[in-house]
């Protein structure tokens, strides 16, 4: 899950995705107030451009060089700031966002105790809204060889947050579009949290 192993996964076809927003990030916060945005696995922009047309000033973060740069040749704005960057190597600032999006990012460890996981949650500020999405996780699937249940989903992260936090949704729900490529994912795991002021 290096830096090289997203390069070659995102050079592998000249767009990956649709370039439209996430339906669930859209469903759960178009009705939020525009603050501070921190999209964690930005892949080619299409939620921070989704954010920032809609008053969120948004770092959008992913390890891959080149899909930062195809996500800024899809649709700069001087409300987002792109970053190459690793949540593992470098967490994100404490309490620093309003919003803080993980869409489909199956990239935080177990191994390291839970220390990735929090710091992720950790970059929500008081009153601010923690949503992570994922793929329903079954038994026996695994992605160019690595086993996901390696891996933090989102009701993972609903088991680590402290008294300080308010679960609005942690369930599994099935798409409301069709997955990308010839992806056999049917359902989302789901987890909307809110963090006290």
């Amino acid at each position: 899950m290096s830096q090289e192993f997203w390069d070659e996964h995102y050079s592998s076809a000249e767009q990956l995705f649709s370039n439209n927003p996430n339906p669930v990030l859209v469903d759960e916060v178009a009705d939020l107030p525009p603050g501070r945005a921190l999209d964690l696995g930005c892949g080619e922009g299409a939620d921070a451009r989704w954010l920032a047309e809609r008053g969120w000033q948004v770092t959008a973060v992913d390890i891959s060089q080149v899909a930062i740069d195809r996500a800024v040749k899809l649709g700069d704005s001087d409300a987002i700031t792109w970053v190459r960057g690793d949540p593992l190597a470098d967490p994100p600032s404490p309490t620093s966002y309003d919003l803080v999006s993980m869409q489909y990012l199956h990239s935080v460890p177990r191994s390291d105790g839970g220390q990735t996981a929090r710091a992720i949650a950790n970059a929500v500020a008081p009153g601010g809204t923690l949503l992570i999405v994922g793929h329903e996780i079954r038994e026996g699937h695994n992605w160019k060889g690595i086993d996901p249940r390696d891996f933090y989903d989102p009701h993972d992260f609903a088991e680590l947050l402290g008294n300080e936090w308010t679960v609005l949704i942690d369930r599994t729900q099935p798409r409301t579009t069709a997955p990308p490529g010839n992806s056999h994912h049917t359902h989302d795991t789901v987890l909307k949290a809110v963090r006290s002021q």
